[in-house]
């Protein structure tokens, strides 16, 4: 079994008289996670928030009630808890009134769930976010060699748990994360009028990564206006199926200001939304794929090694770029990629000039572990 980086993380705040709330989305492993570190325990109650019963107990719940449901159990495990109407007042009311026991929710949609839980629990929570198996933790579990080897594999089918540990099975189990059960808690939403409309988007988003995007282009794409594109984008962000990074700019009147790329957190999802699962010797595609591995497996390590950073990129209006653009602690740091190490690459002098300071990096297959925080 792979172990994930947030196991000790989340042990580490165990009794510390605060609800843990793990978040992420659905099947990179929450809940096997949590069963990994407490399942022999016989003083946890599991609740799973997408069943009809469980909601039902929690629309009118009181202490009293919630006492009477824990009994003498330690801690308290929900599964899916944006799917429980008003959850954060009922995480609140069992985080205040049951100071004994040990609360810890996951939910797979921010928009359903931290909307909830922001006033509720402020100041009553830890948060940890959970994103499909990472470079780091593959190479903890086989090495860093094994793990470079199979490079061009995770290129075109990810990391998704059941992805990494069925090989010979992944397009089967892509098509279906990415036919539905991907985006159950958005189709829930009613926001969301037409889902068909929210697929062509995904598709569209798909084929541009690593580009900058357009909400004009991409509402005559899928047949909607410019707000509903914009809703759905952030909605797409809540549920952890994309990310955008918006454009750098501090002194240049050229710089873009507004611009935007989209990744997907997954480059198997992404591959899955436009059925193509070609090699990588054969697509014509591998620098956006090579771009949305760095860039995803980047927000993994930052975020698994709580490492508080801005992060862009950067363009001109001549077409000047940089494919990533990171700060952290007032210091800049550019990075380029290149799949082939021998591509020629080159940092815009109009940025070097700007930004004098900044440190200039140039990443590709042959010492991309060190972006990714491994030391070769």
């Amino acid at each position: 079994m792979i172990e994930r980086i947030l196991e000790k993380q989340i042990l580490a705040k165990i009794n510390k008289k605060k609800a843990i709330i793990l978040m992420g989305p659905r099947q990179v492993g929450k809940t096997t996670l949590l069963k990994s570190l407490f399942e022999k325990s016989t003083e946890i109650i599991w609740l799973n928030g997408d069943e009809p019963d469980i909601q039902s107990i929690f629309e009118n719940i009181s202490s009293k009630r919630l006492e009477a449901i824990i009994g003498n159990k330690k801690m308290i495990i929900i599964d899916e808890a944006q799917r429980i109407p008003e959850i954060g007042l009922k995480l609140k009311l069992i985080t205040d009134q049951l100071i004994n026991v040990q609360l810890i929710a996951t939910g797979s949609s921010a928009f359903e769930l931290s909307n909830k839980l922001n006033e509720p629990l402020t100041g009553r929570k830890w948060e940890f976010k959970m994103y499909p198996i990472s470079f780091q933790e593959m190479v903890n579990h086989h090495g860093l060699l094994n793990e470079i080897r199979l490079l061009p594999h995770r290129l075109v089918y990810g990391f998704y748990p059941d992805v990494v540990n069925h090989p010979g099975n992944e397009k089967e189990i892509l098509k279906q994360l990415s036919d539905s059960y991907l985006y159950k808690d958005l189709l829930m939403i009613d926001q969301i009028k037409k889902p068909s409309a929210l697929v062509k988007l995904l598709q569209a988003l798909a084929l541009q990564i690593g580009s900058q995007v357009s909400y004009h282009e991409l509402a005559q794409i899928c047949g909607l206006d410019g707000k509903t594109i914009e809703k759905y984008m952030m909605l797409l962000e809540q549920s952890y199926i994309i990310f955008r990074l918006t454009s750098f700019s501090r002194n240049q009147r050229n710089e873009l200001k507004k611009s935007r790329k989209v990744y997907f957190f997954d480059n198997g999802i992404r591959n899955s939304l436009i059925a193509n699962f070609e090699q990588i010797e054969n697509r014509t595609d591998i620098g956006a794929l090579w771009e949305n591995y760095l860039v995803s497996e980047r927000v993994k390590y930052l975020a698994y090694k709580q490492k508080w950073v801005n992060n862009w990129y950067w363009r001109t209006t001549e077409q000047q770029e940089i494919d990533y653009v990171e700060e952290e602690n007032g210091q800049l740091s550019a990075y380029e990629f290149k799949w082939n190490p021998k591509a020629k690459a080159s940092i815009p002098n109009s940025f070097k000039k700007t930004y004098p300071t900044a440190t200039i990096n140039i990443i590709h297959r042959e010492n991309f572990e060190q972006f990714l925080g491994v030391k070769g």
